[in-house]
């Protein structure tokens, strides 16, 4: 391909993409299609001879968009989703243009330095200890993983074990004190680590899914040898906070490695009516945030921050012959994540914090935290609505049929988010809380405001009148 092939094909593409964007506000905020549809859309015969670039850019559009979900629209609450900020995206498309594989800072520079930049801007934003090591990962899962593998090294170390050198065959049993409603990513980080996700030590949880201080106590009390603290900040459903003034301090009692699960909930420490519910959360060891959630990188983004970057060194660094040794004052990026081969992401972090800057950011979660309020408040109103959580962040926990037995209940749930989704005025999804059927609102996409926070809670209330009439019949 020629320069001008080249550069008429990354406009048409740069065309779909924002025909797309600048459609979303008038389309169903969900997918048109199923998994079988877009299945059936994609399912051709491997082709023999390739089509002409232009025409593949066209079907791909044409065949994708159907079954793409409104993850960057301005009524999409179903998970803990960013909205793929522009400003994001456009790093990003360049980012892929550029080609450079972000493993080593002597080959790729401008990919090593973004990072080192982007790394201490994150510090900043999330007051977290300067001399952290920060890890450019897929998201919350790896950086979990990346923490706690940290973490594993460390406190093997401390008891004269190199795990590193001799994994896990015939070294002292590590204790994993974890609570009961801690996000299934961290059980999956245990269980890839050698860990196990059901031989640990679970601590009791309040109704909305933070710690219980006595409990953890107690069940500390009777840990003997290496030990690693699992703390929570934002439960998934509920917003909630673990106690930090309370529990890194009997932790420490008992030498443990803390470990804090962060993924949107550090973010919390970027704005300052915030900043409460994480007192305490910088005296730990290691925190795993995510990018594409409250930063609004475009997918994949997540931070795996460690205070001691020895430890995370160790655990991390992959050596070859053939990739050079980091100078004095130099950040290898291949030190701290699992993978030679990634994506570029600091380019996409430096350019939203850019953009954004500090008070940008605070104010992004300030308003989404509002909203967040403002729709708990509109459905509140509404008769046999539930709001089962407080509230604290931007997470809003909601059931239905809060007048009818149990089961009952969990059928109108259901029904209502179904009503949701097929209305398609807003997406919201379904959980499990406490055994029974609710309806999770995430408010974290950049677009979302009080406008938009009205129109979502008009629309629940109108796909639960709809669903509470129909059963009437």
């Amino acid at each position: 391909m020629e320069g001008e092939q080249i550069g008429r094909l990354l406009r048409q593409a740069a065309e779909h993409a924002i025909r797309y964007r600048s459609e979303l506000p008038s389309r169903p905020q969900r997918p048109l299609h199923g998994y079988t549809d877009a299945l059936a859309a994609f399912d051709d015969p491997l082709p023999e001879a390739g089509d002409a670039s232009n025409i593949v850019v066209d079907e791909l559009a044409a065949r994708a968009e159907p079954g793409l979900n409104v993850t960057t629209g301005a009524r999409f609450f179903g998970w803990v989703i960013g909205g793929s900020h522009p400003v994001g995206v456009a790093a990003d498309w360049m980012t892929s243009a550029w080609g450079q594989n972000a493993g080593n800072h002597h080959a790729m520079p401008s990919a090593a330095a973004a990072e080192t930049v982007a790394a201490r801007w994150l510090l900043e934003l999330l007051d977290l200890p300067r001399e952290s090591s920060v890890g450019f990962v897929t998201g919350a899962t790896v950086a979990n993983f990346v923490c706690l593998a940290a973490a594993r090294g460390e406190v093997l170390r401390r008891v004269g074990w190199d795990v590193e050198a001799n994994g896990l065959f015939g070294a002292p049993p590590i204790s994993v004190l974890i609570g009961d409603d801690a996000h299934t990513t961290v059980f999956s980080a245990l269980q890839f680590l050698g860990l196990g996700h059901d031989r640990l030590i679970r601590v009791a949880t309040d109704s909305q899914g933070q710690m219980l201080s006595d409990d953890f106590v107690r069940r500390a009390a009777d840990v003997r040898g290496p030990a690693i603290v699992i703390l929570q900040a934002g439960q998934i459903n509920t917003g909630g906070f673990d106690s930090f003034t309370k529990l890194v301090p009997a932790a420490r009692e008992v030498g443990a490695w803390i470990h804090v699960d962060s993924a949107f909930g550090a973010w919390a420490r970027a704005c300052p009516i915030f900043k409460h519910f994480t007192e305490g959360l910088d005296a730990c060891d290691s925190w795993a945030t995510d990018g594409h959630k409250w930063l609004q990188t475009p997918y994949d983004c997540g931070y795996a921050i460690v205070r001691d970057s020895e430890a995370h060194r160790r655990a991390m660094t992959i050596a070859a012959s053939y990739l050079p040794t980091a100078m004095e004052g130099e950040r290898d990026p291949s030190h701290f994540v699992p993978e030679l081969s990634r994506r570029a992401r600091g380019f996409a972090t430096w350019a939203i914090i850019r953009h954004l800057g500090r008070e940008g950011i605070a104010t992004m979660v300030e308003r989404h935290c509002r909203v967040a309020r403002l729709i708990a408040d509109e459905l509140r109103g509404e008769n046999a609505i539930a709001v089962l959580n407080d509230v604290v962040l931007n997470q809003v926990l909601v059931r239905f049929g809060a007048d009818e037995p149990a089961e009952r209940g969990d059928e109108l749930t259901r029904a209502t988010i179904i009503r949701l989704q097929r209305d398609g005025v807003a997406f919201a999804g379904g959980a499990k809380w406490r055994g029974r059927e609710v309806m999770r609102i995430s408010v974290i996409s950049w677009l979302i405001d009080d406008a938009a926070g009205k129109a979502t809670a008009a629309a629940i209330i109108s796909a639960w009148r709809g669903v509470r009439e129909t059963s009437q019949d």
